[in-house]
């Protein structure tokens, strides 16, 4: 049976893990494979070819050589690197962190997701210098839940249509929710703060941060955070870290 021929990507990495004495096994978040594992050999040693390359918040060009469970590393080459101004800040470090996890569950091995891929990048461009890194989080989960499948009436009743606004919320309907469908256990919530939401949906990031109030803002992440884990049906660990801060 002939082997599976290698192949290049453009990745992000997710997480790594420490294998045999001087290897790493590295889960890739790739453009046009979706989640990928493999094996970065030798990258643990001071002298490795590529170890400085294959870390969180660098955007490289890997080819990689297909195995029965793992792939292997075969080259390395850094595309952007998105660290300065993220690893030394915790908020920006945090918020990096939970855009990066938040991935991971939205994507899936060997499906192509450009505009996910792109979106990671973009997120990770923003953090290098915003003092809104929880708001670039919640655009980013926003969007890509949106494009997943999972995007929310943020105007509109979820439940039966009703012309809004409305001022409550919940994620087991898609959004909003009039005064009629609102179900047990739905937020209470500012007209401003699904107005915002929307904003950020749709990529309106500067008009979404100029309409921020502390109030808003809080309640933006509360429901972005909500609607995520909601729909992956998982904790983003990352995110308790970010209410650490």
């Amino acid at each position: 049976m002939a082997s599976k021929p290698s192949f290049r990507d453009r990745a992000f990495v997710v997480r790594t893990y420490d294998f045999g004495e001087a290897d790493r096994v590295v889960v890739l978040l790739t453009r046009d494979h979706g989640l990928v594992r493999a094996v970065a050999k030798g990258v643990r040693k001071t002298k490795s070819r590529f170890g400085s390359r294959v870390q969180p918040f660098v955007d490289i060009d890997v080819q990689l050589y297909p195995g029965r469970n793992l792939a292997t590393i075969t080259q390395v080459d850094t595309v952007a690197y998105y660290g300065r101004g993220i690893i030394d800040d915790f908020d920006r470090y945090a918020s990096a962190c939970a855009v990066m996890e938040a991935a991971e569950k939205l994507s899936y091995a060997d499906e192509a997701d450009e505009f996910l891929f792109n979106e990671v990048g973009s997120a990770f461009k923003a953090l290098q210098d915003t003092d809104s890194s929880t708001l670039v989080l919640d655009a980013f989960i926003l969007r890509a839940t949106a494009h997943a499948g999972w995007g929310l009436s943020l105007f509109n009743c979820a439940q039966c249509g009703r012309r809004g606004p409305h001022h409550a919320f919940h994620p087991a309907v898609g959004g909003a929710a009039c005064v009629h469908c609102r179900p047990p256990g739905s937020f209470d919530v500012e007209e401003d703060t699904l107005h915002i939401m929307w904003l950020l949906t749709e990529g309106y990031f500067d008009a979404a941060q100029d309409k921020l109030t502390e109030t808003t803002a809080a309640q933006v992440h509360r429901l972005s955070i909500a609607h995520l884990q909601f729909n992956v049906e998982a904790a983003v660990a990352s995110l308790k870290i970010m209410e650490q801060a």
